[in-house]
């Protein structure tokens, strides 16, 4: 049988640091090996990025009041779908709501093909921290309006969690969904039995070798509630006053999360590490840490979360939206109060009991070794060629 042939088309992607990117770069990788062949269609950034033969760039622009993403140019666009035609795609695939969702149902309609989404982002809890001169609730209304519009006009939508899928349906969401979350490379984030990779992180970090570390792993923007993390810290060192706080992440809200921690007089407990390379640095990061803190409710699914309990580092959390799929089974995580002072001092008391921490590491692999990339890219080819075959019969 040849391979089957799938055009992702997104707003989004690699050198940009996100979830869609990962997830995007994950199943491609993880298909491929299912016989599953993926080309995709992504904004060409400033920041240098390696060559890819499977990888379509489109010159792009800066997109006002966000400068870490890109808008890609409509002639360049439509080109580079005119192009591609050839390539007898059997369906395509969009990664995001924007230039890349309407582009891609266009050329899936005049090549007669499937046209599936994925709906990564919840954006009605954050569009506000971008357009804060319109009411949140005008913001949220339009958010569900939109995502009603836009995921009725295809042959499926994806979802990464049933939180999500329960949203998208509230909404009125009619389309068939299906639930494909975005799986982890286990083995990739495994600890390792010796010390010394964790020990080297911290001694090239300034961290305190001997301190229980809290850690948070995502981009520095405002949706991720960092600030929260920051604002307990002073409440956790009160029963631990060793604690330190690991921020692995570059965003527009890092300048304003270092300027509150010196408010807070918590600079000398709080280390900010900035990005950290996923094949590398990530790793070792995760096997530094003794506790991975998370306090997001945009999360549509949560990878950070498995990434650090394939790791074995126990999670306290919020159960939000995707984030609840991992936190509840409480398989080695917890789910965290909603307050300040409660979660500083869940942390804390975490923090104080190595034996729960243990306990709970055994359980976190345990739980993360159901989530793996190949598990998750078999179910998300099962869903393509269940609608590569529905579209030729129908």
């Amino acid at each position: 049988m040849p391979a089957m042939r799938i055009l992702m088309i997104s707003d989004v992607y690699f050198p940009r640091i996100n979830g869609v990117s990962t997830s995007i770069e994950s199943f491609r990788h993880a298909l491929a090996d299912l016989d599953v062949d993926v080309h995709v269609i992504a904004p060409h950034y400033p920041a240098p990025h390696p060559p890819d033969d499977r990888v379509i760039r489109v010159p792009s622009q800066r997109v006002p009041f966000d400068p870490e993403d890109r808008l890609m140019h409509q002639g360049p666009l439509k080109q580079a779908l005119h192009q591609a035609a050839s390539n007898n795609y059997d369906l395509v695939h969009v990664q995001t709501p924007f230039a890349a969702h309407y582009a891609g149902l266009k050329f899936a309609d005049s090549q007669h093909l499937p046209c599936v989404a994925t709906y990564h982002t919840h954006f009605e809890e954050y569009l506000y921290n971008y357009v804060p001169i319109v009411p949140k609730g005008v913001l949220r209304s339009m958010a569900r309006q939109l995502a009603q519009r836009q995921c009725n006009a295809l042959d499926a939508v994806i979802v990464p969690s049933r939180a999500m899928q329960d949203t998208l349906t509230a909404y009125g969401v009619t389309a068939p969904m299906h639930r494909v979350p975005t799986g982890i490379p286990v083995a990739h984030f495994r600890r390792p039995a010796s010390a010394d990779i964790s020990d080297a992180f911290r001694q090239r970090h300034g961290i305190p070798s001997d301190a229980p570390m809290a850690l948070f792993v995502g981009r520095a923007a405002h949706e991720k509630n960092i600030g929260f993390l920051l604002d307990a810290m002073p409440h956790a060192l009160q029963d631990c006053p060793q604690l330190v706080m690991t921020i692995a992440g570059e965003g527009p809200a890092l300048p304003a999360l270092k300027r509150q921690a010196e408010r807070l007089g918590i600079s000398a407990q709080v280390f900010f590490v900035g990005y950290l390379d996923r094949q590398t640095e990530l790793p070792e990061c995760y096997a530094a840490a003794d506790i991975f803190a998370f306090a997001s409710r945009t999360e549509t699914q949560g990878l950070v979360l498995l990434e650090a309990m394939a790791a074995g580092v126990p999670v306290l959390a919020f159960a939000y939206l995707g984030t609840r799929e991992i936190v509840e089974p409480r398989r080695g995580a917890l789910p965290a109060p909603q307050t300040v002072e409660a979660f500083g001092q869940a942390l804390a008391s975490l923090a104080n009991d190595p034996a729960q921490r243990q306990q709970m590491a055994t359980d976190a692999i345990a739980f993360a070794d159901e989530w793996t990339t190949d598990a998750c890219a078999q179910r998300m080819a099962d869903v393509y060629h269940s609608l590569v075959y529905h579209s030729l019969v129908s």
